[in-house]
């Protein structure tokens, strides 16, 4: 084995990624992930990384969902992939999240495994983040009121980070399980927010907030959530829920008077909002909104939606961060998992070993 060649990779499980967080704090975690995110947003250049758009494999049976697969590669470097499953009747039918996933690093020298962690958390995360830097740029810095149409998991990290740049005094939510919506106040309250937490119907958060965020198990070809309702004339919108072919959350007549923002126009225009319009239609993707904040600022006073469908580099930047505090805290475990000999031409060399070793 050459000196600089490792064979090790490091596994960050659930409980190493919160290990994490409890260490830094879910507010400084929260804030290094939103620093460094929107840095690298900044300096992304398709020259240097390359992200194709996710592919993956669509099923009704045994029940609906898909498994997709989210690549990125950074040229020289390494290669982030994440493997993602989204099955809304998980948490009535087995009680575990709609979403779960993994991520994994790759050497591109060698093509090894440096490392795999536990998704679930991460993508969680990376999407509240990456809808709090969308708002950053194209929502009211005075924004107060948010509401939020979907109560589960995601709902908890977009009100987080979105507390983390708006003074957020009023949270209008709404579920269509009212058990999930009766829940939300206790699941948020280790957030210690001063933001009063009202159970509202889809009408009144449309009517009377300032950012939304959509984030729901509406099912392929049922939407949009609510028609012929009038926001406010300066309301932001982060669409997260529609990540599926035929999904979507927002009528049309919504997005015809909006500046439309997508995190990966590609994508967007397969599984997010954009599948309602044609590619001319869209009129940024993130990267743009960040690179070029003054000349967006115009927008903030009109209806503004982000399409959030996820992108991987929103998962290689958050990777990169747990990998490397990981490393700093000695947190995870290295394991062998590749077949690695002295030899490597001979795949059956741990046999001659065996024997010899067993001979004395």
């Amino acid at each position: 084995m050459h000196s600089n060649i490792t064979n090790k990779t490091l596994i960050l499980t659930a409980e190493d990624i919160q290990s994490i967080i409890l260490h830094l704090s879910a507010n400084n975690m929260l804030d290094i992930v939103m620093d460094t995110m929107e840095r690298e947003i900044q300096n992304y250049s398709p020259e240097h990384v390359s992200i194709p758009a996710r592919s993956g494999f669509n099923y009704t049976l045994p029940d609906v969902g898909l498994i997709e697969w989210m690549p990125l590669y950074q040229v020289g470097q390494k290669i982030t992939n994440k493997i993602v499953g989204y099955h809304p009747r998980n948490p009535t039918k087995y009680g575990i999240p709609t979403i779960l996933s993994s991520i994994s690093q790759y050497d591109t020298r060698t093509g090894h495994l440096m490392g795999i962690a536990d998704g679930v958390l991460l993508t969680a995360l990376r999407t509240g983040v990456a809808s709090a830097i969308a708002s950053k740029h194209l929502a009211k810095e005075e924004s107060s009121t948010l509401g939020l149409i979907g109560c589960g998991a995601q709902a908890v990290t977009q009100l987080h980070a979105l507390s983390r740049i708006f003074n957020i005094k009023t949270v209008l939510c709404f579920d269509k399980d009212t058990k999930t919506t009766d829940t939300f106040q206790q699941r948020v309250s280790t957030l210690q927010l001063q933001a009063q937490i009202i159970s509202s119907s889809i009408k009144e958060i449309v009517a009377h907030s300032d950012i939304i965020c959509t984030a729901t198990s509406i099912d392929v070809h049922e939407g949009p959530l609510f028609k012929n309702i009038e926001p406010k004339p300066h309301v932001h919108i982060n669409a997260v829920g529609s990540d599926f072919p035929g999904k979507i959350e927002l009528p049309m007549d919504i997005i015809d008077r909006s500046f439309l923002c997508a995190d990966f126009i590609e994508q967007a225009l397969l599984e997010g909002e954009c599948q309602q319009v044609t590619p001319d239609r869209i009129d940024a993707d993130l990267s743009e909104l960040v690179k070029r904040p003054n000349h967006f600022k115009r927008f903030k006073n009109q209806i503004s939606v982000f399409d959030s469908t996820g992108w991987a580099l929103e998962d290689h930047v958050i990777m990169n961060i747990f990998m490397d505090y990981a490393s700093r805290m000695n947190i995870g475990t290295e394991v062998e998992l590749e077949c690695i000999s002295s030899d490597a031409k001979n795949p059956y060399h741990f046999i001659s070993n065996y024997k010899l070793a067993t001979k004395y």
